[in-house]
């Protein structure tokens, strides 16, 4: 009975691991402190340049349509 039940438990414990690698999970991928500051300086970066930007293309358009 020993030797019996010493093979299902190998058997059942290769079957947990192979269902468990075909199923994928839903955590999100870990991002590092250093990442996060690095994105969000990024971001902030953008966020800048496009509050810059359509205030000089209406300067733009406006000198144009002047000239």
């Amino acid at each position: 009975m020993n030797r019996k039940k010493k093979i299902n438990e190998t058997l059942k414990k290769r079957m947990k691991k192979a269902n468990a690698k075909l199923h994928k999970s839903n955590k999100p991928r870990y991002i590092s402190k250093a990442e996060r500051a690095k994105l969000e300086a990024e971001a902030a970066l953008q966020a800048a340049e496009a509050a810059t930007t359509p205030s000089e293309t209406e300067t733009m358009s406006t000198e144009t349509s002047v000239s």
